[in-house]
């Protein structure tokens, strides 16, 4: 029966062949829409790495105050932890969780190994407090720290894998391109996504500002950013104290407070904007491609009226009639799936979007299905309708 099926596609190469170019050419869109959706959601099924519920986010402007700024924020942060219904404070650079700010670097090496760009923060002890934190391996930022005489940083379980490989990175040393600085690793934990729900488990590195060290970043510009835990069920009533009191310790700054739950939905709200997009073309795409086969099979089937009609008045049956063009239509996929996965496989193999081998798999398998379940759906109607010709009405009318 299939060399049978090939015998006819191949009688009718030509017109198989541009149904084959089609499918390949659908393939490849889908799978390269397929591979971004799936990754969204691949991501956003991973843990966050820390608890954004219940934290709020304190955006303070000093305005022209620039001389007493450290001691004022110090101040702020001593007020705010004395506050009934705080439970932590931290003092956080502008790339805090589902900000529009990022900041990353490639300048960290260990053992002449390079990382992919490495997201990085600072955060002082009170962080992986307020964030809840989960640290695998060694500890946070405390102390201990202080008077060291190190540069000690944490990592995430990312960055490790890709430094360290299978080496503990707990008491390690990693330094820049030029060698000419050291950071002592003490800590590990083990996920940090703070771009949002869809984003990326990428490596992520903190440096420590001390706990009372509330002045201008020594990395980079940070204006004063505070992210302040709270307990659960507190509302709009001490939101308005902790705004009055930054106001009155500040002696006129302002504040602007948000949850990190609001900052999430409407970090949300952009990203699923593109996806939103992407799922538009493929929905378009997909329609077209449905269109397109079932103009080509109709037409086919017209076409070929003659031979169903003398197949029919030799004794086949409508179901064998309807199960051989079903069968040449599979087949017909079936070719261009293999040349399309022998096309897609390449993305992979060359790493050209930056995803896991999983994702592109996953992509590959959820494109595969659908050509065809696609293929199949369109050709349903033109095989029953080809089932349904009679052979005496196919024979008068050639």
């Amino acid at each position: 029966m299939l060399r049978h099926l090939f015998t006819l596609i191949w009688n009718r190469k030509r017109s198989n062949f541009l149904l084959i170019t089609e499918i390949v050419l659908s393939f490849f869109v889908l799978f390269v829409v397929s591979s971004l959706l799936v990754s969204s959601y691949y991501n956003y099924r991973q843990p966050m790495g820390f608890d954004y519920t219940n934290v709020w986010e304190f955006d303070l402007n000093p305005g022209q105050d620039t001389a007493s700024r450290k001691e004022t924020l110090r101040l702020l942060k001593q007020h705010l932890r004395a506050t009934p219904g705080v439970v932590a404070v931290t003092h956080a650079t502008h790339n805090s969780p589902f900000s529009f700010s990022n900041m990353n670097t490639d300048q960290f090496r260990y053992k002449g190994r390079i990382p992919s760009q490495t997201e990085w923060y600072e955060a002082d002890d009170e962080m992986a407090r307020v964030m809840k934190l989960n640290v695998v391996a060694g500890r946070w930022f405390d102390r201990r720290d202080e008077n060291s005489g190190q540069d000690p940083v944490i990592i995430n379980q990312k960055l490790a894998d890709e430094l360290f490989v299978d080496e503990a990175p707990v008491g390690k040393y990693i330094d820049d391109k030029s060698s000419s600085k050291k950071w002592l690793v003490v800590g590990v934990i083990d996920a940090y996504r703070a771009g949002s729900d869809m984003a990326a488990n990428e490596p992520a590195l903190f440096y420590r500002r001390p706990l009372e060290d509330t002045a201008k970043s020594k990395y980079g510009y940070d204006g004063p950013v505070l992210l302040v835990r709270v307990q659960p069920g507190s509302g709009a009533i001490l939101e308005q104290q902790l705004v009055k009191d930054i106001k009155q310790v500040s002696k006129g700054w302002d504040a602007t407070v948000n949850s990190l739950e609001e900052n999430r939905r409407d970090k949300m709200k952009i990203v699923l904007t593109p996806l939103t997009a992407l799922g538009l073309v493929a929905l378009f795409l997909i329609i077209n491609v449905a269109l397109g086969l079932f103009g080509v099979l109709w037409y086919n089937i017209n076409q070929r009226k003659a031979e169903i009609g003398l197949r029919r008045a030799m004794g086949a049956t409508g179901a064998g009639i309807s199960k051989q063009f079903l069968g040449e239509m599979l087949v017909v996929t079936t070719l261009g799936v293999v040349a399309g996965l022998l096309l897609t496989v390449q993305f992979p193999l060359l790493d050209a979007f930056g995803l896991g081998t999983e994702v592109y798999g996953l992509a590959m398998l959820a494109t595969t299905v659908l050509v065809y379940l696609l293929t199949a759906v369109c050709a349903l109607q033109p095989s029953r309708q080809a089932a349904g010709i009679q052979p005496a009405v196919a024979l008068r009318e050639e």
